[in-house]
Parts: structure tokens; sequence; C-alpha cells
């Protein structure tokens, strides 16, 4: 136990722990479940990917904030539970990022490269959209990914023939 005997002292340490409470629960409190994914390009290639889902409002809010790194093929997929224009942005965010912002049937719609870590510029999907998979920088020139490409799995349905 810390004894503060000084007014200012205790309104230090107050301001302090206001201050970094945020941070400390983002950091300590949102799980995240694991699941596969499958991403395939107009030319058939399929791409396997492993994704954290953020589908609870407090996993949306925090997704990749404090994280220093992400491995080749994995990602995160931000399912909003419905179809509507999504604002993202990079606050608290070290990793650069691709987004992909995709349909409610799984097409991606719009790609959005290199986000700036740390900003705080608003990154909009430009139209409705369902979902967003966030993935490393360079992940969209390295795999070849275009508007029209297709999700499949981990919430979002199989395309049917």
């Amino acid at each position: 136990m810390i004894a503060v005997r000084h007014p200012s002292t205790k309104s230090a340490l107050l301001a302090l722990f206001l201050l970094l409470a945020p941070t400390v629960a983002a950091l300590a409190g949102v799980e995240f479940a694991k699941d596969r994914i499958r991403l395939v390009t107009a030319d058939k290639t399929v791409h396997e990917l492993t994704v954290e889902l953020a589908v609870e409002p407090d996993q949306r809010e925090q997704g990749l904030m404090f994280r220093r790194s992400m491995a080749p093929d994995q990602g995160m997929l931000f399912d909003f539970g419905e179809t509507r224009r999504v604002m993202m942005w990079m606050k608290n965010t070290y990793l650069p990022l691709d987004m992909l912002f995709i349909d409610s049937k799984g097409r991606v719609r719009t790609i959005r490269e290199g986000a700036v870590p740390l900003s705080e510029a608003i990154i909009d999907s430009g139209e409705p959209v369902a979902f967003v998979l966030e993935l490393n920088a360079g992940t969209v020139k390295r795999l070849q990914i275009r508007p029209g490409d297709r999700l499949e799995g981990a919430r979002i349905p199989a395309e049917r023939p």
C-alpha cells in the first residue's frame, strides 16, 4: 500500500491513473476467438488465413490496438452484424495495415492499403459493408487481392453456384 500525504501528489497519481486506465484495460481485457478463412482471388487462387474475430462492441473498439506484431498469414475480421458504411482509424495501432471492406456475401468491395500506424485519420469504406478484414500492410500486393475477390468461412457464408 502507498501512503500519500501531499494533496498535489494524490492529484497527480489520480490523473496518471485516469490517463493510463483505458490503456491498461485494453491490454488486459478483451479476448478474441480465432477461426480460419479462405480468400479466393479472381484467378481462383485460394489463400488460407487465421483470423481473430472482432464481433462484440468492445472487441471492435480495441481491434489490433497495442499489438506489435502479427504473423503474415493472420488478420482480424470485424463483423458489424449489419451492412452499413464503416469508418476505421489507426489510433493506438502500431502495425501498418491493409484493410479489406467486404459486403455481406463475402465480396471485397473496397481496399485501403498501407494504413499509417497511430494515425487518427478516418479510413472510410466508401459504401455499405458488413465486414472489415485487417491484414499486415503489403499483404494486398503480395496476394494480389482485388475488389471482387471473395472471403469464405469465419461468419461469411460460402458462395452458392
